[in-house]
């Protein structure tokens, strides 16, 4: 397992604070009061926080009603990511798998980045150019947007599962980020460090394969990645309020 120290974890931004806050929260809005009191905790002056929130309304990425900052439209759907990547709907595994093939061509660089970006999103990893795989065993709806690029099936592969898995997911380097996650995280109770470890959990878990059990190493981390945040952010609703008078 590599020592926490390579993560590299860079302490975040008044932006990325107001994200963490807001993205974790449920609705997603706090007063400008509780923002402001959560700012001194995580070691940002106010007038900082300000011109965050600020900045981040002039953008479009906040709305303010009556002193309460509340997610745009876009972030919005960037938590409803973020909660599908940490409790992912599951079913049981009856050794299908989903196969999804790219049937266009002379599309932009940009629009094949994005392709994949959003392939990746669903949790498929890719067995060769425009040919994309995984277990059947997730609850999820495909984005009707995709559905004309695609031409999708349900396969079942003549090779051994485990060995498909290992051709189309790296699970040992995830489990070892995974730990080293969790070491960082259980090492200190400095709030800000805790809440850029979580932040980093969280985008850790959106490339969880979210493969089924017995196709899983028997030391995956996902679970306890995912316990880990749901714990972390009772504290931290508890922390932030105590700020609220």
């Amino acid at each position: 397992m590599p020592p926490a120290e390579s993560l590299n974890l860079q302490p975040l931004s008044a932006r990325s604070i107001v994200l963490s806050l807001l993205l974790g929260a449920h609705p997603p809005q706090r007063h400008v009061r509780h923002l402001l009191g959560s700012a001194e905790l995580f070691g940002v002056s106010e007038s900082a926080l300000r011109v965050a929130l600020t900045r981040m309304t002039s953008a479009g990425e906040l709305e303010r009603v009556d002193g309460v900052y509340r997610l745009n439209a876009r972030l919005l759907e960037r938590q409803r990511r973020q909660d599908e990547s940490i409790n992912a709907r599951t079913v049981p595994w009856s050794d299908e798998w989903e196969q999804a093939i790219v049937v266009v061509s002379g599309r932009a660089a940009a629009e094949r980045a994005q392709m994949r970006s959003d392939l990746t999103a669903l949790r498929l990893s890719e067995l060769r150019e425009g040919v994309w795989m995984r277990p059947a065993n997730l609850d999820r709806e495909w984005p009707i947007e995709l559905e004309p690029s695609l031409a999708r099936f349900t396969a079942r592969p003549d090779s051994p599962a485990h060995e498909l898995v290992a051709t189309l997911w790296d699970l040992r380097a995830w489990t070892a980020t995974g730990e080293a996650l969790l070491q960082h995280f259980s090492a200190t109770t400095d709030p800000l460090t805790r809440l850029t470890a979580a932040a980093a959990i969280v985008h850790h878990l959106t490339t969880d394969p979210v493969l089924p059990d017995e196709l899983l190493p028997a030391d995956w981390p996902g679970a306890r990645l995912r316990d880990t945040y749901a714990a972390y952010q009772a504290e931290l609703i508890a922390l932030t309020d105590a700020f609220v008078g």
